[in-house]
C-alpha cells in the first residue's frame, strides 16, 4: 500500500489493483475504524475521510497497513440484466481500436458477467469490472459536453451506463432504457456495489427512448406564513450542511458553499444551525412576506432593501434579524464583495428532504429545483423557546480584481507534475473564469501546469477542495457539487479552513495558491509531523 496525503481530514490509499482495493474496502466495512467518516473506493485507491480530532493520521495509517488483503470481496447474489441497443457513436471506433468487428464487440460485451466494483462520478454511475479481457479502451481525447442518459460506455477496463445526461469522455457503444437512478425506489441506484450485471443485446426490440422522469407531485396550497418569490436572481437554491454518507450510491455531500455563513444565518433567527436556507449567487433575489416573518441575510456584502406594500423603502443590515410585515418585500442587491448570500427564516423553510438533506446538488440533479418566480416558500412555526444568537460579519470578503490567497496542502498526485509545475502553482496568479459554478472554480494562468507522468490516471476519489488538472494544464478547484471520482490528477487540495473563502470568490478575482504542506507520502510507523 501507498499512503498519499490529501488534506488534514483525508488520505488516499493506493493499492496494486482492483482486487486489493475491494479487499481493503471490504475489510474496512466489516471492521470499521472509529473516526473514519467516509470511504470512496475507486479503481486502485480508497479515499479515506476521517475526523482528525478523534483519530490521528499516523494511527490511521498504522491500522490500515495492518489489514489483511487476502480475503477477496464476495459477489452479491443479485443479478441485474440490462438490455442494450448497440448503436453507439463510438462502436466502430472501439472495434477498430481492438482489431475486431463491431459485431464481435457486441458478442464479447454481452458474453461476460460483470460486478459493480464501485460508484462515483454521478448518482447511479457504477463502474463495472470483470468483462472480457480484450476491453481496455482509452477515454476520448476530447470529452463530449453532453452524453445522453442511458448511454452504455467503455472506459479503460470498465463498462458503465450514464444515469443522466452529463459531460463525459468514455467511448459510447450503445444505449438502454433501464433507469439507473430513480428516487422513487427504496434504493435509488439500480446498481449497488457488489451486484452482478449482464448486458443483453436488444437488437430486436423497438426504438429505445430515454426513460421519462417520474412525475413530481404538486404541493398543496399553503395558507400560513410564507415567502413568495418575486425574482430569483441569477440562481437561488435550498442548501444546508450537505447530504452526508451517500458515497455508496455515487452521491457527494454538496451543501452550502459557505458553511459558516449558512450556520450564522440560522442562528440569527433562532433556528438550529443545520436547517435549510436559501443560497443566492449575485444579486436580484426578491422575496415578499406572506404574513409576518423574521429573516436574516449573511454571506456576501450586498445591499439589502425592504419595500412595503405602500411603497416605502429603506435599507436593512446584513448579519441582523429583520422583521417583515405582511406584504413587505426584501431584495438582495449585487454584492460588492463575496459572491453568495444566505437567507434564513425563523422557524425554517418547510422543504422536503431528499436522501436526508434539503440541499440541491446541481451536478447530480438531486434535491429541490432552483427557485422560480411566483413560487411560495412555506415557513414552519417557530419554536417559542428558540434564542437568537448575535453574529459578526466576516472582516473581509474577496472582490473582483483582488488577489485571494488560499492555503493548499500538496497531494495526492503532486508527483505527477514536474517540479517546475509545482513551483508554478504557487508562483503565478490564477484568474477565476466565467465558466465557474458550484461544481468548481475554473481558473486560468499565463502558463499551464506541465505533467511529469504521461498517460491516464485511473478514476479515483476527489475531495472537496481538490485542485484537479486536466490536459489543458489549467486547474479546476472542486467545490460543493464536485463529482465523487475523477480521472485527472489532483496536484493539491485547498486547506479545509479556506473552503468557505473559496465559496465566496467571484468571477474575475485572482487566486494565489499558498502551499502550507509539502507533498510527502505517509509511512506506517512514522511519527512526528505526520501525526
Amino acid at each position: 500500500m501507498r499512503f498519499l496525503p490529501v488534506n488534514r481530514q483525508a488520505l488516499m490509499v493506493e493499492l496494486a489493483d482492483l482486487d486489493e482495493t475491494l479487499a481493503l474496502l471490504g475489510s474496512l466495512q466489516r471492521e470499521p475504524i472509529d473516526g473514519v467518516q467516509e470511504l470512496v473506493p475507486a479503481a486502485r485507491t480508497v479515499l479515506v475521510q476521517f475526523a482528525p480530532a478523534r483519530l490521528g493520521v499516523a494511527e490511521l495509517v498504522r491500522r490500515i497497513a495492518a489489514r489483511d488483503l487476502g480475503q477477496r470481496a464476495e459477489r452479491s447474489n443479485v443479478l441485474v440484466e440490462i438490455p442494450v441497443h448497440y448503436d453507439g457513436e463510438d462502436l466502430a471506433d472501439v472495434a477498430q481500436l481492438l482489431g475486431i468487428t463491431p459485431e464481435e464487440v457486441v458478442r464479447r460485451h454481452t458474453g461476460s458477467e460483470y460486478a459493480v466494483a464501485f460508484t462515483g462520478f454521478a448518482p447511479g454511475f457504477a463502474y463495472l469490472s470483470g468483462g472480457d479481457p480484450i476491453f481496455n479502451v482509452p477515454r476520448r481525447t476530447t470529452p463530449r459536453t453532453r452524453v445522453p442518459a442511458g448511454s452504455v460506455a467503455l472506459g479503460g477496463t470498465f463498462s458503465a451506463v450514464y444515469p443522466q445526461a452529463s459531460p463525459g469522455g468514455w467511448q459510447l457503444i450503445g444505449r438502454t432504457s433501464a433507469r439507473m437512478w430513480d428516487l422513487a425506489r427504496e434504493l435509488p441506484a439500480l446498481l449497488q456495489p457488489g451486484y452482478r450485471v449482464r448486458f443483453a443485446d436488444a437488437a430486436g426490440m423497438a426504438q429505445v427512448d430515454e426513460a421519462p422522469a417520474p412525475a413530481v407531485a404538486q404541493a398543496a396550497p399553503h395558507e400560513g406564513n410564507a415567502l413568495r418569490v418575486k425574482a430569483t436572481g441569477l440562481m437561488t437554491l435550498f442548501q444546508d450542511r450537505g447530504r452526508l454518507g451517500q458515497a455508496g450510491q455515487g452521491v457527494s455531500a454538496s451543501g452550502a458553499m459557505d458553511q459558516a455563513a449558512f450556520k450564522a444565518a440560522n442562528r440569527l433567527v433562532g433556528n438550529a444551525s443545520d436547517l435549510a436556507v436559501l443560497e443566492t449567487v449575485g444579486g436580484g433575489l426578491s422575496l415578499q412576506s406572506q404574513g409576518e416573518t423574521v429573516v436574516a441575510i449573511t454571506g456576501a456584502d450586498a445591499p439589502l432593501t425592504v419595500t412595503t406594500g405602500s411603497g416605502q423603502r429603506w435599507s436593512v443590515p446584513r448579519y441582523q434579524a429583520v422583521a417583515l410585515a405582511d406584504g413587505d418585500q426584501l431584495t438582495v442587491g449585487q454584492p460588492v464583495a463575496g459572491a453568495r448570500c444566505y437567507v434564513a427564516v425563523r422557524g425554517g423553510f418547510a422543504v422536503t428532504p431528499v436522501l436526508g438533506s434539503a440541499c440541491t446538488d446541481t451536478l447530480a440533479n438531486v434535491g429541490p429545483a432552483a427557485l422560480a418566480v411566483g413560487q411560495v416558500l412555506p415557513v414552519r412555526p417557530a419554536d417559542r423557546k428558540a434564542v437568537a444568537a448575535p453574529e459578526l460579519p466576516p472582516e473581509s470578503l474577496p472582490t473582483t480584481g483582488q488577489d485571494v490567497v488560499l492555503d493548499v496542502e500538496l497531494g495526492p498526485r503532486t508527483d505527477w507534475f514536474t517540479p517546475e509545475a509545482v513551483a508554478l502553482l504557487a508562483a503565478q496568479r490564477w484568474q477565476v473564469t466565467p465558466q465557474s459554478n458550484r461544481v468548481g472554480l475554473r481558473v486560468a494562468g499565463e502558463q499551464p501546469l506541465a505533467r511529469a507522468v504521461a498517460g491516464e490516471l485511473p478514476s479515483e476519489g476527489t475531495p472537496l477542495g481538490a485542485i484537479q488538472v486536466p490536459p489543458s494544464g489549467q486547474p479546476v478547484l472542486f467545490l460543493a457539487d464536485h463529482p465523487l471520482t475523477g480521472g485527472y490528477p489532483v496536484i493539491g487540495c485547498v486547506a479545509p479552513h479556506h473552503l468557505d473563502l473559496a465559496g465566496q470568490i467571484p468571477v474575475g478575482a485572482w487566486i494565489r495558491f499558498n502551499p502550507i504542506r509539502a507533498f510527502e507520502e505517509y509511512t506506517p510507523g512514522a511519527q512526528g509531523s505526520k501525526n
